[in-house]
């Protein structure tokens, strides 16, 4: 039976603080606004003027959820359970991010929203069995939360049905601290809680390799500013880091912080996954974006937290299958403040 189709709508999310606007299409981020040093809200995500735009493709996974497995898959091929699948091959010679309509080109739909001090909405959708060729049906929910004054909490959570299946996601946002229609993130300083990386081959997709990062420009472990070993890393960051060092609190490990020096915002981000993906947005390249903004290369960064890219295809990786009787589960604490 086809699912009654939900349209693409917004939601906010508001407790007087911080403000957030958001889509079922993709469970997008579409804007999220916090005070600065002037104590004057601004928007700090990348994004477009209207859902419609979300919807003809104009944006590079700004905001969204992917999956159902997000970054890339080798040749867009895996086996589980000695089972051989095959996957589009959307970013050749890889498949990205769940094929050609992931779950960021789904709308979603919605099974709770609450307004009031601690605002949350859930958003809820069905992939079934060989959609974009993965195995087994799967039942996703994501559920955003505005758990303090300047906090927001977003839990993740996959459900197989009878199969056994792969499930990675992960929330896409670009940040830019300073506002999104600021220009560059060179500015910004970035701490990451991880003495490793996944180095990647010629198609960026991981080796195999756990790399320390001591004494090499991907070395975040203590707070950089960004655009001073950029220019050593190729086009820019585009890495898992393998989060091995934070502390933890409440079953979250420290993942990064960052700090944008002249509007004094600061995002410190938790989670449970094993690694984040740092990206610099190298292939931004004069997207339209709302407000009349252009943005170019290195407009945002992404901290896409997850499972590691290619887990499926390398043994030595934190395992990305999810049984029956198993749950995905995955969250990311984004706390602001100013320092």
């Amino acid at each position: 039976m086809a699912d009654q189709s939900p349209k693409p709508e917004t939601f906010e999310l508001n407790n007087g603080s911080m403000q957030v606007l958001l889509s079922n299409l993709g469970c997008t981020i579409i804007s999220l606004s916090v005070p600065g040093k002037d104590g004057l809200l601004s928007d700090i995500v990348l994004g477009l003027e209207s859902v419609e735009s979300y919807q003809k493709g104009l944006a590079p996974y700004f905001g969204c959820i992917v999956g159902r497995v997000a970054n890339r898959i080798k040749d867009g091929k895996f086996t589980l359970d000695g089972i051989q699948y095959s996957l589009p091959i959307n970013k050749p010679p890889n498949s990205l991010h769940g094929g050609n309509v992931g779950f960021d080109k789904k709308v979603w739909e919605v099974v709770e929203y609450k307004k009031g001090n601690t605002p949350s909405i859930t958003f809820r959708c069905h992939s079934h069995d060989g959609e974009e060729g993965y195995p087994g049906d799967v039942t996703v929910t994501a559920t955003y939360t505005l758990t303090s004054s300047t906090t927001l909490r977003l839990d993740m959570e996959g459900v197989p049905k009878d199969k056994p299946t792969i499930v990675n996601l992960a929330q896409h946002t670009y940040w830019n601290l300073a506002g999104h229609n600021s220009g560059n993130i060179l500015d910004h300083s970035i701490q990451l809680w991880a003495n490793h990386i996944t180095p990647v081959d010629e198609n960026t997709v991981p080796t195999g390799k756990i790399m320390p990062v001591k004494g090499t420009p991907f070395d975040f472990t203590s707070e950089n500013r960004i655009g001073n070993t950029i220019s050593q890393v190729g086009l820019g960051y585009d890495h898992n880091y393998v989060l091995d060092c934070g502390e933890e609190k409440e079953g979250l490990r420290h993942a990064a912080k960052v700090r944008d020096p002249s509007s004094s915002r600061v995002l410190n981000l938790w989670t449970n996954a094993p690694g984040v993906q740092f990206y610099t947005a190298n292939y931004v390249n004069g997207v339209q974006g709302k407000g009349g903004a252009i943005y170019g290369k290195h407009a945002g960064l992404c901290l896409e937290t997850q499972g590691f890219p290619n887990a499926i295809n390398q043994p030595n990786f934190p395992s990305v299958v999810v049984r029956p009787g198993e749950k995905y589960q995955h969250t990311m604490l984004f706390e602001f403040s100013l320092e």
